[in-house]
């Protein structure tokens, strides 16, 4: 069920060099999520954007709460456990069971709008394919899928939104992955850093790491599940 999205001529020994060379150019110490999110944002039911990262995930209001660590990209499926954690409880029950996801390492790319996943070949260069066309994905196949297109279609990102999903996306792998694919969009790891901090899926919120967010969603009550 796996589906490795990092390919092998990054190792971790590598990733964590850059991570202790970059640390100060991340603004780690006062991360808030993009006012541009908050303007763009459409969707009513969607989380709210303009709440401070460090305040982050918030209030649950859910009686059972759930934490999907999404680490890896994993076909997708960190997103399918969140669903099938809320299954049982009334959609019309906010009060039942809230869950939050973490989008962290491998799976951050499913916090990207489509027009970043097209411009740096994020599909292609992790042999991510769309389950619509079974070609390399030049759009974030669980944002706004086409009907029919999941085998779950209420896990689409937007759908578990609606149901109350607070999501999270680690500003580390954000740096490091834009970095990386700067050069598939010709542009600088700068320029690139800039472009995909816009390109969060409006009711995302950018948090300091990953990891960060594991404990915190924990700390807010929380159960762990591996999105792995």
């Amino acid at each position: 069920m796996n589906e490795p999205l990092l390919t092998t001529a990054t190792p971790r020994r590598s990733f964590l060099g850059r991570l202790a060379a970059g640390t100060a150019a991340l603004g780690l110490t006062a991360i808030t999520p993009l006012a541009a999110c908050a303007a763009e944002k459409t969707d009513s039911t969607a989380s709210d954007t303009t709440a401070k990262s460090t305040e982050w995930p918030g209030t649950l209001k859910g009686k059972h709460k759930q934490l999907v660590d999404a680490f890896t990209f994993n076909q997708g499926f960190p997103l399918a456990f969140a669903f099938t954690f809320l299954l049982p409880y009334p959609a019309s029950d906010a009060a039942a069971a809230s869950a939050v996801v973490v989008l962290r390492h491998e799976a951050f790319p499913l916090a990207l709008t489509d027009a970043i996943w097209a411009k740096y070949k994020i599909g292609k260069t992790f042999s991510i394919i769309d389950p619509t066309t079974k070609a390399p994905a030049v759009r974030n196949a669980f944002y706004h899928a086409p009907p029919k297109s999941l085998e779950i279609e209420e896990m689409a990102i937007d759908k578990l939104m609606a149901r109350g999903t607070t999501f999270g996306a680690c500003n580390v792998a954000l740096h490091f992955l834009s970095a990386k694919l700067a050069a598939n969009a010709g542009v600088t790891a700068d320029e690139a850093a800039k472009e995909w901090t816009a390109g969060i899926i409006p009711g995302i919120t950018v948090i300091p790491s990953g990891t960060w967010g594991v404990n915190r969603a924990q700390e807010a009550g929380c159960t762990y599940c591996a999105g792995g």
